[in-house]
């Protein structure tokens, strides 16, 4: 059971890491009053682009890369596509106020579009005889895990063997956690989030927050992309590798309740449902039954769903001005 375990845990928290950075940048968005089905879309953008800056600069060093720049390049490019496609969103949502329902699925098919675009045109600049890009010398400083790791034996294997994207993962939903629960800023955020005008009323300048909420939220979202292809992937790229994790990271924010602290174990959970049928025998003759296996997430969070809507208690309901445009009165 222990060999079992120390197995099945790592991989769920890999599987799990995109889904905690996706949910935890839609959760502030939708704290804002902002509703982003686009994650899907910014996780795929937020990927390529770090793809992007990672394939050009391994090629001007001919693979020699310098530790610090194969991190910092990637991860700028990542963090810039990702904010280029918050900003968009806010535009027109916020600013000509559109409908973010259609604007965020709109924006999911632009991003993997535009990702599998360019993901294609590196493909062939790469000269490669399969359909993927291989980034073994930026990634590998992404997927280091601490040396001393391997000499813990299954503790450090469980909690220790990870890269730096991983603990830069909670340490996000954490501090996410403290601004919107402990700090003036996530009280006047969760305040345009609720009532919009009575925020505006009382001086907080509600435009302002929801881009930045926004934004921040995709960034961070986005950098769950980039931890997909350079860590969990192996260091490939692939056209339309990424499956269903952006519209799991979206079911998540549900699931916590718009929490950020609680998705921490809830991405890993979630990670471990996604898995689960890799490790339920079902023989050649019923693998059909292991997509029923992988609607689990999807039937737990609707369980979630039912139960705090049953419940009724304020602080696990979504904002009340989700997905509602903001209308300014005249002062």
């Amino acid at each position: 059971m222990l060999s079992f375990l120390s197995a099945f845990i790592p991989r769920a928290v890999v599987q799990g890491i995109p889904l905690l950075y996706g949910s935890t940048g839609e959760i502030m968005t939708q704290k804002s009053g902002n509703l982003n089905l686009g994650i899907p879309g910014v996780m795929y953008v937020g990927a390529i682009s770090g793809v992007i800056g990672s394939f050009f600069y391994e090629k001007s060093t001919g693979g020699n890369v310098n530790s610090f720049l194969a991190v910092l390049i990637p991860m700028l490019c990542c963090l810039i596509g990702s904010l280029l496609m918050g900003l968009l969103f806010c535009f027109l949502t916020v600013t000509l106020r559109a409908n973010q329902n259609v604007t965020g699925l709109a924006m999911t098919t632009f991003g993997v579009g535009f990702g599998n675009f360019f993901g294609g045109s590196l493909i062939k600049l790469s000269g490669a005889d399969v359909p993927s890009i291989a980034l073994s010398a930026t990634s590998a400083c992404f997927s280091k895990s601490l040396p001393f790791a391997s000499n813990l034996g299954g503790f450090g294997k469980v909690f220790l063997s990870y890269g730096f994207l991983t603990y830069l993962a909670i340490i996000i939903a954490f501090v996410c956690s403290y601004i919107l629960n402990k700090t003036r800023l996530g009280l006047h955020l969760r305040a345009v989030g609720e009532n919009p005008n009575t925020a505006d009323a009382a001086g907080i300048n509600v435009i302002k927050y929801k881009y930045v909420a926004t934004c921040a939220g995709c960034m961070i979202a986005g950098l769950g992309g980039l931890y997909y292809v350079m860590d969990y992937a192996c260091r490939v790229w692939s056209n339309d590798a990424f499956g269903d994790r952006g519209w799991l990271a979206i079911a998540l924010v549900i699931f916590t309740i718009w929490r950020p602290n609680i998705g921490i174990l809830a991405s890993f959970l979630f990670g471990g449902l996604y898995i689960l049928y890799l490790y339920i025998p079902t023989g050649m003759e019923h693998m059909e039954y292991q997509e029923l296996y992988k609607m689990i997430p999807y039937v737990v969070t609707l369980i979630v769903l039912v139960i705090t809507s049953m419940r009724s208690k304020r602080e696990n309901q979504p904002p009340q001005s989700l997905g509602l445009p903001y209308f300014r009165e005249e002062r």
